[in-house]
């Protein structure tokens, strides 16, 4: 068996693990528990929501968004926009002026979105003190088991 079939059954024998978990992620066949990671990477991005939060205000033109964006790179803008706008979430426009004119607006799929994560948004501020004073006791402890 070459690495890369060992590797895909290590990670098949994985993902078949995951699926069978009590929870959450008993509620998918593979198919569905794929998609779904892929879009929690997508929004679990650092730029993302970011991105679609600056956009919740309305249309946006790219300078706007590197303007609004704190300490975003001009390529990862780019990309992030990209990868937005291929899964539904982020609409670009082009206006045929001079100069020419780009803006970028929230699809209803991407606000729809925004609206999902905004609970997960509120739990993380409700309970930013407490995560935070664990983190600094595990930090701080001389080992950390495994």
């Amino acid at each position: 068996m070459s690495d890369n079939e060992g590797q895909a059954a290590s990670t098949g024998e994985a993902r078949a693990n995951v699926l069978r978990l009590a929870g959450p992620c008993e509620r998918w066949d593979e198919r569905d528990a794929d998609f779904i990671r892929e879009i929690l990477d997508l929004v679990g991005d650092k730029w993302s929501m970011l991105a679609i939060g600056a956009l919740a205000a309305g249309d946006a033109r790219y300078s706007d968004l590197d303007t609004t964006i704190p300490a975003i790179s001009r390529r990862m803008l780019t990309l992030t926009l990209k990868r937005l706008q291929r899964s539904g979430l982020v609409d670009r426009t082009a206006y045929a002026e001079v100069p020419p004119r780009v803006e970028y607006s929230l699809t209803t799929l991407g606000a729809s979105l925004l609206s999902a994560i905004e609970p997960l948004a509120a739990w993380s501020s409700e309970h930013h003190t407490e995560v935070r004073r664990h983190q600094d006791v595990y930090d701080g402890s001389a080992t950390h088991s495994a």
